[in-house]
């Protein structure tokens, strides 16, 4: 992986505009979170969660461009096991998915990482060089969206469990 770290910096200004294309047309078709999702959201660490916007596919956008294809191939995302992408304040995820609390929370924490670094193209900076080096889904901001999003999962679970029993 580590050689693709050499023609990151010529792909990125291509993966920025991909990715703000993508961001404007979930923006554009999405829904909003429900008042429990923007609690979620905001558990995640989301300072602006009604700027989120969902919107469910039945594949996920990948890139037109060929290189950046195959280097997301070798990463791993867009696998057939991927279940959302979150683009800026856009939330994209497969078809019946778009429920599922897991998911929506993983890709919040993106979404709070992306504004603490000001902005989606700092965040796709860091987060592909993280892709590349140590790898995906090994990187720091990705095991981060991880631990977080199954962390709130089982608070609340917790909470409900213990609720129902009194």
């Amino acid at each position: 992986m580590k050689s693709f770290l050499t023609s990151l910096p010529t792909l990125l200004p291509i993966i920025y505009e991909w990715a703000e294309e993508q961001e404007a047309l979930i923006l554009a078709n999405g829904t909003p979170l429900t008042e429990c999702q923007r609690a979620d959201a905001c558990r995640a660490g989301v300072a602006r969660p009604e700027k989120i916007r969902v919107l469910q596919v039945e594949t996920l956008p990948q890139p037109d461009h060929e290189d950046l294809k195959f280097i997301a191939r070798q990463i791993g995302l867009f696998g057939p096991r991927s279940a959302g992408i979150n683009l800026g304040y856009g939330i994209c995820v497969r078809r019946g998915l778009g429920e599922d609390r897991e998911t929506l929370v993983h890709e919040c924490v993106h979404i709070a990482q992306h504004e603490k670094r000001n902005g989606l193209r700092p965040f796709l900076t860091e987060y592909l060089r993280e892709c590349l080096d140590p790898g995906y889904p090994f990187g720091g901001m990705e095991q981060e969206a991880i631990v977080v999003a199954r962390d709130i999962c089982r608070q609340s679970d917790v909470a409900i469990r213990t609720k129902e029993r009194s």
